[in-house]
């Protein structure tokens, strides 16, 4: 088992070259899954070594010269507080013994050494550290666990579906109960990038995006950010910063395009409170983000500029949107050309200039080819060129009747590619990237790109097609190929955690009791066909 430990360091300090060189030699350091990384003859050397190598465990004298042991300790216990300490001592320094355990130090022994008492003492000293390490782990899995559910949270809440993570309430805080804006950072040109990059490359390139902007988020006081769409990402800002809106979004794009030469272009909510108005704002900051589509160029737009001309009121066909939006998820063609027919008869009715029925379709436009892409429906298309076209044409007839031609031609490609490609066998298809990738650190958000669908998309039909959450199945795969490992092999127990894709043995084990009923030694010797 000695190869399974955590290599810890140690650093002996001790002015008598005698007692150095007996440590060394008649402490079983390989088995106890220890390394000395350095010696010192005195405390000020001492102070520089730990500096250098950043010991687990100090084993020092407790008198030297120049600096001794208990001075040593309190000079680099406040920096560095899960620093172990055995102290050597003379029987003459009872004393100074008794004090060194008053100021944090782990125990101490007695000249001349008893080297089996300082193995029994070193092996309590790694039990603390690997207590330390496997606390640290569990914080760091909380507050990871903690995070990806508050983002989770937010992104259902901003989709309108609240009552699922109903029992998550404990994450809400009251950060939105206080005013907040939102600000949606797409991606420009976001269909023909990925038409270029590889899986791998997209990964990639996402992944710095989100780099980038956790670290300005960080920096400017950002109360969440987390993404939402593929190229897209949400933002949440407190409503102490709504006067600058514009230039924290200027910001926002100029370091994207400085740390990762892509451009993207902003749109930001007004301001709200409340969780249950992220449904509200993020269509708000996303009808901003049209404006990006007359500018002709990236930028940062704000929802109250999106529908200029004049002190107009112009109200919005929702229900008109809803019934589109319908028709995609149906995939109801001839519904949908009725329904752009009665958007022509609406915009007539009301008597709108050519710049308000413009903008009034192209946000339908937009709202809709969403929809195809949420949906995973959307192949190739270029949304920029629709809309490039349209803005070309000067009649409202002939506006509708290009909107009819290409949904049309969208709406047969999306039949064709739901027959070839439906929810069952894009499960499928995930389902064997994850049982060939098992044993990697696999995340949920490379399995999605894999799959082309949104994490929050993916997750649900993940879980409707398969009967597994994406970790449950990730741990099936692991077990059984842990228990045909175990089977039909001798490798050693403390082996086959990495080979199923956990670097601590210990954690592998809990896990294979928890699905198993037994630990990996008691199925191997239940089930193991080496055994005949």
């Amino acid at each position: 088992m000695g190869a399974t430990l955590v290599n810890y360091k140690v650093l002996l300090v001790d002015d008598e070259p005698i007692i150095l060189r007996s440590l060394k030699v008649a402490i079983p350091w390989k088995e106890l899954g220890l390394t000395i990384v350095g010696e010192a003859r005195n405390g000020e050397v001492a102070l520089r070594l730990i500096e250098e190598t950043e010991p687990n465990i100090i084993i020092s004298d407790i008198r030297m010269p120049v600096l001794d042991g208990i001075a040593l300790m309190k000079e680099v216990l406040p920096r560095s507080g899960k620093l172990i300490f055995i102290f050597i001592s003379g029987y003459g320094e009872f004393e100074y013994a008794r004090e060194a355990l008053r100021q944090g130090a782990f125990d101490y022994l007695l000249k001349p050494i008893d080297h089996g008492e300082l193995t029994e003492m070193l092996a309590r000293a790694r039990e603390r550290l690997d207590r330390q390490k496997e606390n640290e782990q569990l914080l760091l899995s909380v507050q990871t666990l903690s995070m990806l559910a508050r983002e989770r949270m937010f992104a259902e809440f901003t989709l309108g579906n609240p009552r699922p993570l109903q029992h998550l309430k404990w994450l809400e805080n009251s950060e939105l109960e206080s005013d907040y804006f939102m600000a949606v950072v797409r991606l420009d040109h976001y269909a023909s990038l990925t038409a270029r990059w590889s899986v791998e490359e997209k990964r990639l390139w996402l992944f710095a995006v989100r780099n980038i902007l956790e670290e300005w988020s960080l920096e400017n006081g950002v109360l969440s950010v987390f993404p939402f769409y593929n190229g897209e990402w949400i933002l949440l800002f407190p409503g102490n910063l709504s006067a600058g809106r514009k230039e924290l979004g200027e910001q926002l794009t100029a370091g994207i395009k400085r740390y990762s030469k892509l451009e993207c272009s902003v749109g930001i909510s007004r301001t709200t409170q409340g969780i249950n108005q992220l449904s509200t704002v993020y269509p708000l900051a996303c009808k901003a983000l049209y404006q990006r589509f007359y500018s002709g160029q990236a930028g940062v737009f704000l929802d109250e500029e999106s529908l200029p001309g004049g002190s107009r009121e112009v109200k919005y066909p929702k229900e008109l949107e809803l019934a589109l939006i319908e028709s995609i998820r149906t995939l109801d063609l001839e519904r949908m050309m009725s329904l752009f027919d009665e958007m022509a008869d609406y915009i007539e009715a009301q008597g709108l200039p050519q710049e308000l029925a413009e903008r009034l379709i192209i946000e339908m436009i937009v709202v809709l080819y969403r929809q195809f892409e949420h949906l995973n429906l959307h192949t190739d298309w270029s949304l920029e060129g629709l809309l490039s076209r349209m803005h070309g044409l000067g009649t409202l007839s002939a506006m509708i009747a290009a909107l009819k031609m290409e949904f049309r031609e969208w709406m047969l490609e999306s039949h064709k590619s739901a027959s070839r490609e439906d929810g069952r066998s894009i499960v499928e298809k995930s389902k064997r990237y994850i049982e060939a990738n098992y044993h990697k650190d696999l995340s949920i958000e490379e399995v999605a790109e894999v799959a082309d669908l949104s994490i929050s998309h993916f997750c649900t039909l993940f879980k409707q097609m398969s009967g597994y959450t994406f970790l449950e199945f990730v741990t099936h795969c692991r077990m059984e190929k842990a228990k045909y490992i175990l089977q039909n092999s001798n490798v050693k127990v403390y082996q086959v955690a990495p080979l199923v894709g956990y670097q601590d043995p210990r954690y592998f084990t809990q896990v294979f009791k928890k699905a198993t009923g037994n630990t990996p030694t008691e199925y191997r010797e239940a089930n193991s066909r080496q055994a005949n």
